[in-house]
């Protein structure tokens, strides 16, 4: 048996693909895996011109989001049409975006749960002309979002908001903010939260960057004092922001699990040569480790397929929370092994006695972020404990 595309998605990866080879800047092709994190000081931009101008350009051609109509920066493309475009952007290594809560979560959020006036920014989000960050984790509510205890007091045609958001992606670039605050202290912690629409330069807000090694900004603390919101920039209904939540991760993950199943196949490609480089190819523990690799990544696209085929049918799909649990986990695993096989220079970066630039010790440190990143395995194990498995609450 065969399994392949038909022709009307072959035709359309031919046309990604003249597009891609006329139009993707060289800064977008990059490898799918944690290296070439940069030295300290160096591309310490979050999102720098070319990315602005390469998002701006999908979208103008109908690559941003191919399911979306021309408007909205796509072409009205299938499911299974979104899912070439998703494979073919991740095994090329090509980024769409250096700004992803613009077009992955406000914009389809405003499009399901906004007023009409809202809608109208999802397209500035989705081309990048908005740059946008996400008032989520606190630092006693990270990973445990429904802690979240920000308070956003209604005060007849405005809201007054008071408290900390932490880890703030993008936030010390952001022109707005779609932020989860609590409007009802006394609901049940998932029931009294609503989410507002807040202009970053508002009175009363205070940006505060949190630098990686390298010199980098990306996240930042953010406190709220007094700072005054327009009523009309609830999102949805007051105290019905759970529900937002629970739409915002969804299109976040939907499409994730291609780009990290993406990167354990490139992973395995690059232990396939590790090994012969250093003579470990005939080595039959190494072989076993590479092969289960291998059967990992494989497996895994297997499962995501499923997931995604519910996904576009309207249906949740549970395969999503294990596929975002086995793909950081199992990356943290075969990046350790690319140090492994390298013996004491393992954890070298040095031109002389390091190889490919520090590759697997730069991904094996990196790969515990995103362990974190997007839904942390703690949540993402309870996720499939609970809704996935129906086992009871400890």
């Amino acid at each position: 048996m065969h399994l392949a595309w038909g022709p009307e998605e072959e035709a359309f990866r031919a046309e990604l693909v003249a597009f891609i080879a006329e139009y993707a800047p060289p800064e977008a092709l990059v490898q799918r895996d944690f290296a070439g994190m940069g030295e300290p000081g160096e591309g310490t931009e979050i999102v720098p011109e070319w990315a602005r101008r390469w998002q701006a350009i999908l979208f103008d051609h109908g690559w941003m989001i191919p399911a979306y109509p021309p408007e909205l920066g796509g072409r009205n493309a299938t499911p299974i049409q979104t899912l070439v475009f998703l494979e073919e952007l991740a095994s090329r290594g090509i980024l769409r975006s250096l700004h992803f809560p613009g077009y992955a979560i406000v914009a389809p959020s405003l499009l399901e749960f906004g007023n009409e006036e809202q809608k109208k920014l999802a397209p500035a989000a989705i081309r990048g002309d908005t740059i946008w960050c996400i008032g989520m984790s606190e630092p006693n509510a990270g990973s445990d979002l429904a802690g979240l205890q920000t308070r956003a007091d209604l005060r007849d045609d405005h809201f007054v908001v008071n408290g900390q958001k932490v880890w703030t992606s993008y936030a010390t670039i952001a022109q707005k903010c779609f932020c989860y605050v609590r409007t009802d202290p006394d609901a049940p912690k998932h029931r009294g939260i609503s989410v507002l629409l807040i202009d970053v330069d508002t009175p009363g807000i205070d940006v505060r960057p949190l630098r990686h090694i390298n010199g980098m900004a990306g996240f930042a603390e953010v406190f709220f004092t007094d700072v005054v919101v327009p009523r009309e920039n609830l999102v949805g209904a007051l105290n019905d922001g759970w529900r937002i939540t629970q739409g915002s991760l969804a299109h976040e993950r939907g499409g994730l699990w291609v780009e990290g199943v993406a990167r354990l196949e490139h992973g395995v490609e690059g232990l396939i040569t590790l090994a012969r480089h250093f003579g470990r190819d005939g080595d039959p523990v190494v072989r076993r480790e590479i092969a289960q690799m291998y059967s990992r990544a494989a497996s895994l696209r297997a499962l995501g397929y499923k997931g995604f085929t519910s996904f576009a049918q309207g249906s949740s799909a549970p395969e999503h929370s294990y596929m975002k649990l086995a793909t950081s986990e199992t990356g943290k695993r075969l990046y350790e092994l690319g140090m492994e096989m390298q013996g004491a220079y393992g954890p070298v970066v040095d031109d002389e006695r390091g190889y490919e630039d520090g590759r697997w010790i730069r991904s094996f440190f990196t790969s515990f972020a995103n362990t974190i990143a997007g839904g942390s395995s703690e949540i993402q194990r309870n996720i499939i404990a609970q809704r996935v498995l129906g086992l009871p609450r400890s």
